[in-house]
């Protein structure tokens, strides 16, 4: 199995972006899954592209992209992504939109394929925060959700896709009053955590698709 795990760079002035780091930092083979880091761009229509071309030069089976949720307490799966962009802020190369339809041909809103709450819950048993999130923002992190989803629809449908927001790290919020942060190892060690539990269930599911444990 080959998984496509892909972080963000800093954006909106920030100096470190913890989901590049997360991905950075984690190791090459999760539970004899071959992971596949990718570093994007946090700009609209960028990231999409680059995400698009590693999928057609390494035919992963999963996709997971990782991005940054400051004000989030915990490591939180993404359940749905809607065909939205609306940026509060601009990216990195200045665009912001405002109230766009992200493929026009897309549907409104696409569930993801992964198993949330057994990554969530997978990592909350090693008691580091986590939960399913519902929304995955209007910004750059739900276009790439979208965009890759967009793609399973279209063109990829044995391909599964998801996503993961980070909370700050402490060096980000010292001049940032209430706001949340957990430390890097304990999030690189949550998405380890998820990371295994979405193999262990793709490959259940698998043996169940062929047969191996019905009766």
């Amino acid at each position: 199995m080959k998984i496509l795990v892909t972080g963000f760079d800093p954006f909106a002035k920030e100096q470190i972006n913890p989901a590049l780091e997360v991905v950075k930092q984690l190791p090459d083979e999760i539970e004899n899954a071959q992971i596949i880091k990718l570093e994007i761009p946090t700009v609209f229509h960028q990231a999409g592209f680059i995400v698009e071309q590693a999928i057609k030069n390494y035919q992963p089976d999963i996709v997971l992209n990782i991005g940054q949720a400051g004000g989030r307490f915990a490591i939180t799966f993404e359940k749905v992504t809607i065909n939205l962009a609306d940026a509060r802020i601009a990216d990195n190369m200045g665009e912001q939109p405002i109230d766009e339809t992200i493929f026009a041909d897309g549907q409104t809103a696409y569930f993801t394929q992964l198993p949330v709450k057994a990554m969530a819950a997978a990592v909350k048993a090693e008691k580091i925060p986590a939960a399913v999130s519902y929304t995955a923002g209007t910004f750059v992190c739900n276009y790439i959700m979208y965009y890759v989803q967009y793609l399973i629809d279209k063109r990829y449908p044995s391909l599964k896709g998801g996503f993961i927001h980070v909370p700050f790290i402490p060096a980000q919020v010292i001049d940032k009053p209430n706001q949340p942060a957990m430390n890097l190892q304990d999030i690189v060690h949550g998405v380890t955590l998820a990371i295994k539990a979405l193999v262990t269930y793709n490959d259940q599911a698998d043996i169940k698709t062929f047969g191996g444990t019905e009766h």
